[in-house]
């Protein structure tokens, strides 16, 4: 239990500074007033991006250290590592190349940036085991206290499924009302402020699903009406963008044709990816409970079955 707590929260500290990176360059992005980028140019280039960069590297480093210790597989297996690479390239895209550059001028862009911080990077990085290659990357008097302090801070968090719930599905909505949008493109601070509640949202309710996933007797109910309460809601607020009759955010009614598309397309587009793909890890991590949840009844009934005809 406190080696899972010392993973997840390994994954916090790995995106959360991040997110500090979002707002100047995003930022100067809206600001700019010129055309918007071509593909091989929409980089978000920033000194703070360095932090997590270098704990992505640290992680590499740190397993192939223990795999050489221990043997291919051991410690973090193949698939947990695949993972977290596969949680780090999200990560990146979301907020390197090239979604950042072209938030500015899409709606849709700037939707699946946040779908990928909030629903996508998080899981995949805490199914990762980070700190389980992290520390094997440090000295050991480091690698100790890290443990220690991340420990309670992790079983506090895992153990809060319903205010994580509340806040994932909360900073969802909140930032995606359109004078939210409007406001976070024009104020840098609040640019930064709406990128980050979506990692760290992200975070902690990954965090607390994740601890039921690999630890069932925890709660399997709590965890599944948690994911279908989120499903629901990011399926709602999609819909809404959807099937919206006009355009609800009039910043992108100018920006968009910058990009040849049309808002309202464009509005459209934004409300399918959360309506449609960005519900997709909620779904898994719902069918990953039902199928386990129902093999430990099935072993559980078994079990007690062949008690009684002792």
């Amino acid at each position: 239990m406190r080696r899972m707590g010392f993973i997840a929260m390994a994954g916090l500290l790995a995106l959360a500074p991040g997110a500090w990176a979002l707002p100047r360059i995003t930022a100067a992005v809206c600001f700019a007033g010129d055309a918007p980028p071509a593909l091989g140019q929409a980089w978000t280039l920033s000194p703070l991006l360095l932090g997590p960069i270098a704990l992505f590297l640290m992680y590499a480093v740190g397993v192939a250290r223990l795999w050489r210790q221990a043997g291919a597989g051991r410690g973090v297996s193949v698939w947990e590592a695949a993972a977290f690479g596969a949680g780090a390239l999200v990560f990146l895209l979301a907020t390197m190349w090239p979604l950042d550059a072209y938030a500015a001028w899409s709606l849709a862009a700037h939707v699946g940036q946040h779908m990928l911080l909030l629903a996508v990077a998080p899981p995949l990085l805490l199914a990762g085991r980070p700190l389980a290659g992290i520390a094997h990357a440090l000295p050991k008097a480091w690698s100790r206290r890290l443990h220690r302090w991340a420990g309670p801070v992790h079983g506090w968090l895992a153990g809060r499924l319903g205010m994580a719930t509340a806040a994932h599905a909360g900073i969802m909505v909140l930032w995606h009302v359109p004078a939210a949008i409007a406001v976070a493109l024009s104020d840098p601070l609040l640019h930064f402020a709406m990128h980050a509640a979506f990692v760290l949202a992200g975070m902690w309710f990954w965090i607390a699903v994740w601890r039921r996933i690999r630890e069932p007797e925890a709660g399997v109910a709590p965890a599944l009406v948690a994911l279908v309460t989120v499903t629901v809601v990011m399926g709602f607020a999609g819909a809404l963008l959807t099937f919206a009759p006009r355009i609800l955010y009039p910043a992108y009614a100018l920006r968009a044709p910058l990009l040849g598309l049309d808002p309202l397309a464009d509005q459209q587009l934004a409300g399918l990816l959360m309506w449609v793909p960005s519900c997709l890890p909620y779904l898994a991590g719902g069918l990953w409970l039902l199928v386990h949840g129902f093999d430990r009844l099935r072993r559980q009934h078994g079990g007690a079955v062949t008690t009684g005809r002792h």
